[in-house]
């Protein structure tokens, strides 16, 4: 989605990390949105962090509480995916996989797709199978 900007850091662990600067980052996004009109679609990803300490100009809260910017914190790396894509991210099930139409499901199922086909490439048999 090219009308939703991201901020934070992320450890290795998919936690969303606070980061400085923030009101500021929001601020130059909303202007760019604002001088191209805002529609409502338009916002911010930020870490849950940094949502406390949020001190943001007039106009850019007028809109959020007017719904025509959004801005959305999150805590982890698949909160954010959700909001990227509108899709669940999806959780692991007892069998420790994912649900096929999440995007962790999708994402397993390429990198499965692509150790076969390392597999088969390792074996001679990718170029034969077209």
């Amino acid at each position: 989605r090219q009308s939703v900007a991201v901020t934070g850091a992320i450890d290795q662990h998919g936690r969303v990390q606070a980061v400085g600067g923030v009101n500021e980052k929001i601020e130059g996004f909303f202007d760019v949105c604002r001088a191209l009109a805002l529609n409502g679609e338009q916002g911010v990803v930020v870490p849950r962090a940094n949502a406390g300490d949020l001190m943001l100009r007039d106009d850019v809260v007028e809109a959020v509480t007017a719904g025509r910017f959004r801005i959305w914190a999150v805590e982890t790396i698949d909160e954010g995916v959700e909001v990227l894509t509108g899709l669940p991210a999806g959780e692991r099930d007892a069998g420790g996989r994912f649900p096929p139409e999440s995007i962790n499901g999708r994402v397993e199922a390429r990198l499965v797709g692509f150790a076969a086909r390392r597999r088969n490439f390792l074996r001679g048999t990718e170029w034969s199978s077209g």
